[in-house]
């Protein structure tokens, strides 16, 4: 099976993980900044060590598709959270539509992921 073109999928997913980048170390620093900081790791730590080799031209540390697939799962809850808990109602509903497109968007990079890349 050949990889998908996923060139849209691929700017709705930065721009999904950059609200999550930056809207969950905000939102968590109130209550924690050595929280805020491990999201911070966590969420573009995780990602650029991990990946399944044929998504990603250098991988560090390769995992099955479906560690791949957790990953961006992460960073969309991630930002939908975060963007509920901080920015203004009509905001964090354009942070869950981004979301909701990222995931309709993913659909054939995930299947080929889950299938064994």
């Amino acid at each position: 099976m050949e990889r998908p073109d996923d060139s849209r999928a691929s700017v709705l997913r930065f721009a999904t993980e950059l609200v999550a980048w930056i809207a969950t170390p905000w939102a968590l620093w109130p209550y924690s900044w050595p929280l805020a900081v491990l999201a911070v790791l966590v969420l573009i730590g995780l990602p650029a060590v991990f990946s399944t080799p044929g998504d990603k031209e250098k991988v560090v540390v390769a995992v099955p598709g479906w560690g791949t697939v957790l990953l961006v799962l992460l960073q969309l809850v991630a930002a939908v959270i975060s963007a509920w808990r901080l920015f203004p109602v009509w905001a964090a509903v354009l942070v869950s539509l981004l979301a909701a497109a990222t995931l309709v968007t993913e659909r054939p990079r995930w299947r080929w992921l889950l299938a064994g890349g």
